[in-house]
């Protein structure tokens, strides 16, 4: 009988990896779909639909709140950090590239299919977004098995199988009609791809563990100092497919899986103390935080175009779903080539954000003195890009310049403004971080709050707080794709409505 229940439970675990496949994948391709033809990002539909999807199971008695009974759903959403070290090593590249002032050949070594396999989404594009599930299961499962991970989890007993399908089926899915310079190359790029992220994660697991009793630095802030340094020293290396996939499909893959357990605790969350006024300031903070910022770009930096807006905005905020929108190249190419660099520049502050967090963390309320001083550096240094990006005159190494400046600047104003905010309306620490994190949407901040560095109940509650403001992104993709349509010029008075609509919300979420 004994024998038998194993049995069961192995196939079991293949049913839930290929129904997971199924779920997410499927939610992708249909996202891509409703936005052919548009300039519009897919993730605006993902956000609708995992929702959907996850309210769904729970309320027709399929699952419960935050889908235990779909193990792998949840295990998809908790590989952010995977999903982000690829957008982490080319903004490394594009940094080295920026000080050493060097041209480099930008002769590609594969030339992606016209073909379209779905409305919306061509033969090589499928072929990474597959990809790219496979090496994120794989590569997650494989650091676990290696840090010796047991968490009393349904899965802890099937990481050595979840690695070994995913590696595998990461390695064979290359599509056959691209045309590749050598394909033998490049299927070996992609497996030393796989194993520099695998070693990556692996270590800044260790440096996070051995520098916990110091200051507890979550592993996204090491994964991110060695994936730029690794970018850094590898400015020439041109990407295999596990670099591809990741860049094209990670970030929505997560963010799938994500938004499927958020939904899955709508009903759950709205009956906690307190959640009102948390979501009411995740929705009206991203208004305030993604428009305000917007809007300062527009009127005091003179920098109306997409190629400063996307990836100012997508680096000053960290923004999971406008970084998975540039680096996809959703925005347009030279969003693509400059986000990287923006989401990687504010991790310097992140030296401060989690020392700090932390320290507070222990103390248990916000650490004022100390958040003040990083309030009033980050103003100055978007005084500074502001300053930078007036004077730009459509040059691009002084927009580039001032991005970057802007991007760590606002950062700094919206992370620690957001919490004193808080503070200041009375909502405790744990709240307020929850709150803030979704404000902005940031996925260094989620990445913590999901490793548990703010305690069990937040960790769990995280993916549906940070889903509910990305009801906002409908205005905001909308926006852009607009933008897009207008050649690259924002429509003004909309940004500054919603500017001025978000501290109104603001205003009311921390008064009732």
């Amino acid at each position: 009988m004994e024998y038998f229940s194993d049995q069961m439970a192995n196939a079991h675990i293949l049913n839930q990896f290929w129904l997971t496949f199924l779920l997410v994948i499927s939610m992708v391709l249909v996202s891509r779909t409703f936005v052919a033809g548009t300039r519009y990002s897919p993730i605006l539909i993902i956000v609708v639909f995992g929702l959907i999807m996850g309210y769904v199971l729970v309320n027709t008695g399929m699952g419960t709140p935050g889908l235990g009974e779909f193990p792998i759903v949840d295990f998809t959403s908790r590989v952010t950090i995977t999903a982000l070290i690829a957008s982490f090593f080319v903004g490394g590249q594009e940094i080295r590239k920026l000080i050493s002032n060097k041209e480099i050949d930008k002769t590609d070594i594969v030339v992606p299919s016209d073909e379209e396999m779905f409305l919306g989404t061509k033969f090589t594009q499928f072929m990474f977004l597959i990809r790219s599930f496979f090496v994120l299961i794989g590569i997650e499962s494989m650091k676990r098995v290696i840090i010796g991970y047991n968490n009393n989890e349904p899965l802890d007993a099937f990481y050595p199988l979840l690695g070994y399908l995913g590696l595998v089926g990461s390695i064979i899915l290359i599509d056959y009609r691209a045309k590749i310079t050598n394909k033998p190359v490049y299927i070996r790029k992609g497996i030393f791809e796989t194993a520099i992220i695998l070693g990556i994660l692996v270590f800044s697991w260790h440096l996070s563990g051995w520098i916990r009793p110091v200051i507890a630095l979550p592993e996204i802030f090491f994964a991110m100092i060695l994936s730029v340094s690794i970018g850094l020293m590898m400015p020439d290396w041109k990407f295999g497919p596990t670099i591809r996939s990741l860049l094209f499909a990670g970030i929505p893959v997560v963010l799938a899986a994500n938004f499927m357990v958020g939904g899955s605790r709508i009903a759950d969350a709205f009956t906690l103390s307190g959640m009102t006024s948390v979501l009411s300031f995740g929705f009206f903070g991203q208004l305030l935080w993604m428009f305000g910022g917007l809007a300062i770009l527009i009127f005091l930096g003179k920098a109306n175009h997409m190629r400063n807006l996307a990836p100012g905005m997508a680096g000053s905020l960290s923004h999971s779903g406008l970084t998975g929108a540039c680096t996809a190249g959703d925005l347009g190419p030279d969003a693509q080539f400059r986000a990287p660099i923006m989401i990687n520049i504010p991790f310097i502050g992140h030296i401060f954000v989690f020392s700090i967090l932390a320290a507070s963390a222990t103390a248990g309320k916000l650490l004022i003195p100390y958040t003040l001083l990083v309030v009033a550096a980050g103003i100055g240094l978007t005084a500074w890009a502001l300053r930078t990006l007036s004077k730009a005159n459509n040059k691009e190494t002084l927009e580039i310049r001032g991005l970057m400046i802007f991007s760590l600047g606002w950062q700094l104003v919206a992370v620690f403004g957001g919490l004193l905010i808080l503070n200041l309306g009375g909502m405790g620490l744990n709240d307020s971080v929850m709150a803030n994190a979704s404000a902005i949407s940031h996925f260094g901040l989620f990445a913590a709050i999901q490793g548990g560095m703010f305690g069990e109940q937040a960790s769990g509650l995280i993916a549906f707080v940070f889903a509910m403001p990305f009801l906002v992104h409908p205005l905001v993709f909308g926006i852009f794709g607009k933008t897009a349509e207008n050649d690259g010029v924002m429509p003004t008075k909309i940004v500054f409505l919603l500017a001025a609509l978000g501290i109104l919300g603001v205003t009311y979420a921390l008064i009732f």
